[in-house]
Parts: structure tokens; C-alpha cells; sequence
């Protein structure tokens, strides 16, 4: 019986590395394409659901790319600088999209996930170690770390920053449980966000599991700035659009 299910189990595993053909490049631009309609949708064709479900699959696979690039950059430091830079850069053009003026109501998410990574800095510095796995560390050290990532996560609610606290917390699944099976990794993640924002076109979250199951854990290549660019590009050509259709 133990030999047929360690069988099952590696034709499983095989199964799913068949169909593990995005990279992390290929994920982002998935986001990107997704990111779009919802905003689209949101900015000029209130109260429709189909562009705003489309939207659902771009901030679990943001916070998990967001979360890869902090796992594997050479300096996080400047990682969070980037972060950081384009948070400034981009709360102009997200004010004048979503809101047709300059205010203080809402962050763009970029802020968020620059506080989600000081979240995962100061995990793994009360931790002492980057290995989830690690077996040495007292379970109070994890604990602690898990309590400075939600008083971050408060943060962003006091700030108003764009999904505030959800993005806070699936970062962080999707970095400690980034040494398990790809689908746990994923699944819980994606779960917590469901399970959490399940109202209207929030149902559609699950779906980002689909792609979040393709990944290959490869990074990709080229189309690194692009990806920063993007964000307040599109906010900035969504906000002209606005002003000229005067919506």
C-alpha cells in the first residue's frame, strides 16, 4: 500500500511539473494584463463585474512575484529603495485615476508592498535565519516575527494603503511556506485571500491558483524595469483618459 501511494504521489508531482511552463516574467505580465481590465473596469465602467473579476488574478500574483524577487535579490536593501521610489511615483498618477485628484484617502499598492517587504526584513531578523525550515529556532522567535509582520499589517490599514493588510499577510504565506510544495505554497496564500474577500466580483481570487500552479520558478528574462514603469505608466494613461472624457 506505502509503494502505490509514494507511486500516485510521484505521478502527481510529475503531472503538475508537466504543466509548470510560466516563468516569473511570463507571471508578471499575466498581473499586468489582469491589472489593466480591473482598473479599466473600476475607473470607467462602474458597476460592471466582468472586467473588475478579470482584475482578481493581478494582486495574488503581484504579491507573489513581489515576494520571489525579495527571496532572491543580491541587495534587499535596494529592493525595498526601488519599492520605495516607485510608491512615490506612483501616488500622484493613482490619485488622478482613481479619484481625479490629488488626496490623502488612498495608497497605491505600491506602498503596501514596500511595507510588506519591511515586513519580511524584520521576520527574518527576529527569526536569525532566512530558512522557514530551520529547525534551531524557538517557535517564540517565529511567533514574534509573525506579530511585527501584522503590527506592519496595521500600518497599512492606519495609512490607507491599497489592500492594506490582505497583501501584508499573503506576502508573507507565500515567503514562509516558500520552501514547501508548490501548491501548498500557493494555495494558502490564494486561500487566504478568498477566503477573506469573497464579496462579488471577489470571488474570482481563486483563479490566480491556475497560473500560481504554472510556475516554474524560474525567473525570466529581460522587461525587469518595464514592470516598475508599468504600474504608475498605466495610472498616468488611465488619468489622461479620465480628464479628456471628462468622467
Amino acid at each position: 500500500m506505502r509503494g502505490k501511494r509514494i507511486v500516485e504521489n510521484y505521478r502527481f508531482i510529475e503531472l503538475v511539473k508537466k504543466y509548470q511552463i510560466l516563468d516569473g516574467t511570463m507571471m508578471k505580465i499575466i498581473a499586468m494584463i489582469s491589472m489593466v481590465f480591473d482598473h479599466t473596469g473600476d475607473i470607467f465602467m462602474p458597476g460592471v463585474m466582468w472586467p473588475r473579476m478579470i482584475g482578481r488574478l493581478a494582486m495574488p500574483l503581484f504579491s507573489f512575484c513581489i515576494t520571489e524577487g525579495y527571496a532572491h535579490t543580491h541587495d534587499r536593501k535596494k529592493y525595498l529603495l526601488r519599492i520605495g521610489i516607485f510608491a512615490l511615483i506612483s501616488e500622484i498618477p493613482f490619485d488622478l485615476a482613481f479619484e481625479g485628484k490629488i488626496g490623502f484617502g488612498h495608497q497605491n499598492i505600491m506602498l503596501t508592498y514596500f511595507l510588506s517587504i519591511i515586513g519580511l526584513m524584520l521576520y527574518d531578523r527576529i527569526r536569525g535565519t532566512e530558512d522557514p525550515e530551520a529547525e534551531h529556532i524557538p517557535a517564540w522567535k517565529t511567533i514574534l516575527g509573525v506579530l511585527a509582520v501584522m503590527g506592519i499589517a496595521v500600518l497599512s490599514l492606519l495609512l490607507r494603503a491599497d489592500y492594506t493588510l490582505f497583501v501584508v499577510i499573503s506576502v508573507l504565506l507565500f515567503y514562509a511556506l516558500r520552501r514547501k510544495h508548490p501548491l501548498i505554497r500557493s494555495g494558502a496564500g490564494v486561500a487566504f485571500l478568498a477566503l477573506t474577500r469573497t464579496i462579488g466580483y471577489y470571488c474570482t481570487t481563486g483563479l490566480s491558483l491556475i497560473p500560481l500552479a504554472m510556475y516554474n520558478g524560474k525567473r525570466g528574462k529581460g522587461l525587469k524595469w518595464l514592470f516598475y514603469v508599468f504600474y504608475p505608466g498605466h495610472l498616468l494613461m488611465l488619468a489622461l483618459i479620465r480628464s479628456i472624457l471628462h468622467v
